[in-house]
């Protein structure tokens, strides 16, 4: 008779015990689960990735980093079609909030940032004026007039497409370099609604950053400009933006609160100069 009522008591109580887990977990996080995850061995140079290729109905699911399941602090953007999977779209006064770019800011001396994206004609800021759009910026309280240590943007149209990097370093006062390919440097054809591969590759050895459109790399390089070594101070990081400047004036057309209205996907941040093989494999796999 004891075996037998055990027998009837057993599924009710694993059924209490499952509920008690369930209320003790901290909810406002997403459960773990699938995501996307990308071959970089522990301890490896890839330090930031989001595929944006989560399929579930939670947005900050969808827009984990697969290497420390670094989860978004926000995520309004809707998911759409991509150049592999999923991506984000990109919407006036909309973007992705992280926290930090996990350790890849204090990590950093050479570095990749590669993105996917595709944005149809002129550039605009958040009152539809001509004006930079952010793929990404690093929101700092480290006293750069921008408030930010690292700014990375499109402007202007299909004719004269540019694309712009700003760095700001550790040092005090700080220094800041731009990285910029613009007026008579100016891109065609990177406004046309068609998917673009873009590396920015930063080799601290010379000083030099390297652009690559669709695994090509351009022939102007830039250079830092000063004779210190560069490095972001992580400690001032606090909030890594996706789709945005550093800025709050979201209403305004300042441009440095100006958000991307295109399609993103892929994104990814090294710490190390990726070769020109190494380029060109992410652009032919779709990465």
């Amino acid at each position: 008779m004891f075996k037998t009522n055990m027998r009837l008591l057993l599924p009710g109580l694993a059924l209490a015990g499952s509920l008690m887990i369930t209320g003790c977990q901290k909810m406002e996080r997403p459960a773990m689960g699938d995501y996307p995850k990308d071959s970089n061995p522990p301890g490896g140079p890839l330090k930031f990735f989001v595929a944006f290729d989560g399929s579930t109905t939670n947005p900050l699911m969808n827009a984990v980093d697969s290497i420390r399941a670094n989860f978004a602090a926000d995520n309004p953007l809707q998911s759409v079609a991509g150049i592999s999977g999923k991506a984000v779209q990109g919407e006036n006064k909309k973007f992705i909030k992280y926290a930090k770019p996990n350790d890849w800011a204090r990590e950093a001396k050479s570095f990749t940032i590669s993105f996917w994206y595709k944005r149809d004609g002129q550039t605009k800021n958040n009152t539809g004026g001509n004006g930079p759009e952010y793929i990404m910026s690093f929101k700092s309280s480290n006293g750069h007039w921008s408030g930010s240590n690292l700014l990375v943007f499109l402007e202007g149209n299909n004719t004269a497409g540019q694309v712009k990097v700003m760095m700001a370093d550790k040092s005090n006062p700080v220094k800041d370099g731009w990285f910029t390919w613009e007026g008579g440097n100016s891109i065609p054809g990177l406004l046309n609604n068609q998917w673009h591969h873009i590396a920015l590759v930063y080799n601290a050895s010379n000083k030099t950053m390297i652009l690559y459109v669709d695994g090509v790399a351009n022939p102007n390089t830039r250079s830092w400009g000063h004779s210190t070594d560069f490095a972001f101070d992580d400690s001032k990081i606090t909030e890594m933006r996706v789709g945005s400047g550093p800025q709050d004036n979201i209403n305004s057309d300042d441009w440095l609160s100006s958000t991307y209205k295109g399609t993103l996907d892929q994104l990814r941040l090294y710490t190390s100069a990726l070769t020109a093989s190494e380029v060109s494999a992410l652009f032919s796999g779709k990465k």
